[in-house]
């Protein structure tokens, strides 16, 4: 079988808690390919942030694990970056000094210049320099997460872990920030690894959707591979003749697999 650039297998995961061990997820198997953008969906609690931790190096499997080009993810490392639900941006530097710490560590032979330089692209590649000198308090929420998506993309990661980096947004400002990251990702086409639970997010971002059952012991139980083209538009997506089907098979899934009477309207709908 030929080896994929990141692989998370048999994966398993169990906390102890005061009643007894509580298992997260059970068994998780997903192969990513190269360039690959993939979205875990599901309902919260399934299972879709411990994977992603595990992933990142932030925590450790029970069983199983992650593998990325042949090793063992055991701990964080400048070949992931992740950007969380909030932003996690030093406020008492500059936007452009935030970006320019994880620079320093991940190009650290570089000369000044050509970090500096590094530093200047990512920006002018969101479209966000000219708030390069301001400090995130005196920012919108959504100018800070492009912030923090700047800061992951200037360290030039083997592979980008999202952890519902939109969901705290308004719509306008979401379908902006996924246009965006959509167009840094095409300039480069590295390993995506999202989780959301927004339905429409994932269509029009992915290439696979990695559908999760409910917790406890959620695993994957389905994969949807997404048909539409690249580059994309949001209105050629709405108006493609398989987006309606798609969006069915997924509500479908997720109203047989919800687990204790949580129907399948607890799932966002951007649309």
């Amino acid at each position: 079988m030929t080896r994929v650039p990141l692989e998370v297998s048999g994966l398993t995961k169990t906390f102890p808690t005061p009643a007894g061990s509580f298992t997260a997820v059970r068994n998780v198997n997903v192969r990513i390919n190269e360039g690959e953008f993939v979205c875990l969906l599901g309902h919260s609690g399934c299972g879709k942030s411990t994977v992603l931790s595990i992933a990142a190096g932030l925590e450790r499997a029970t069983e199983g694990g992650v593998v990325l080009d042949g090793r063992e993810v055991v701990e964080p490392g400048l070949d992931r970056a992740v950007v969380f639900q909030t932003p996690s941006l030093l406020p008492w530097l500059t936007a452009r000094e935030n970006v320019r710490l994880a620079v320093n560590r991940a190009f650290a032979r570089e000369s000044r210049h050509e970090r500096a330089a590094r530093v200047t692209r990512v920006f002018d590649l969101l479209d966000i320099a000219e708030v390069a000198d301001e400090r995130p308090g005196d920012l919108s929420l959504g100018t800070r997460q492009c912030v923090s998506l700047a800061r992951a993309l200037a360290m030039e990661p083997r592979c980008l872990l999202l952890d519902e980096p939109f969901s705290m947004l308004d719509s306008l400002t979401r379908f902006a920030l996924q246009d965006e990251l959509l167009r840094a990702w095409d300039a480069r086409r590295r390993i995506v690894v999202m989780v959301t639970h927004d339905i429409d997010e994932a269509l029009y971002l992915a290439d696979r959707l990695v559908l999760m059952t409910d917790g406890p012991e959620a695993r994957v139980g389905d994969v949807l591979s997404v048909p539409f083209g690249r580059p994309r538009s949001r209105a050629a997506v709405l108006a493609h003749p398989e987006y309606h089907a798609c969006r069915r098979r997924v509500f479908e899934f997720l109203e047989h697999h919800a687990g204790h009477g949580r129907p399948a309207a607890r799932m966002t709908a951007s649309h």
